[in-house]
């Protein structure tokens, strides 16, 4: 069979948007394009960033719908962005991909983002590939579940009586957090 690669099965002309686009305008593109995500440039097409869903998910948890239009989509980008060069082979990508756990790479040639590659595209012209990456999404999934437990067990640690363990609301007392038993008892 024919070596594939990257560039022959990767989405040519990616939806891009500039750093100082706001994550509300980002939100607006992404329903309108009908996509997952998009990838952060300059005005010379170079990689500066990527922003899924997801990230304008966290953001809207932690602020309200309206500071979404003022905050910038490289503000929630993460520092260190993941690629793939187009002369890369799918054999290559998958292992990238499952490596790195992501469900898409932008593909940069030189310094400049030429196209993006997905797990949709990989299935598409390889559907054989779907139990290597199926099974990737499981493990995805799981390794997310039990970061969800973890952080729980962790908020849950934060919310118990310093002095006594129990979880309830909790004072402020000389500096400790304390349930009302305890502020009582001293």
């Amino acid at each position: 069979m024919k070596r594939v690669l990257v560039s022959d099965i990767m989405t040519h002309h990616p939806i891009t948007i500039l750093p100082e686009t706001n994550l509300l305008e980002c939100a607006k593109i992404m329903v309108r394009k009908r996509v997952g995500s998009l990838i952060i440039i300059d005005r010379e097409k170079n990689l500066k960033g990527f922003i899924s869903r997801r990230d304008i998910l966290w953001a809207l948890i932690k602020k309200s719908k309206e500071d979404l239009g003022k905050i910038k989509a490289i503000e929630v980008s993460p520092k260190k962005i993941a690629f793939i060069r187009p002369e890369a082979t799918i054999n290559e990508a998958i292992e990238k991909i499952k490596t790195l756990k992501f469900e898409r790479l932008p593909v940069v040639s030189g310094k400049e983002v030429v196209g993006i590659l997905t797990v949709k595209d990989i299935l598409n012209f390889h559907p054989e590939f779907y139990s290597e990456l199926d099974e990737f999404a499981k493990i995805r999934d799981e390794s997310e579940k039990l970061k969800r437990v973890k952080e729980k067990e962790f908020s849950r640690s934060e919310n118990s009586c310093e002095r006594c363990g129990k979880h309830s609301s909790l004072q402020e007392f000389n500096g400790m957090k304390l349930c009302e038993d305890c502020v009582n008892s001293l």
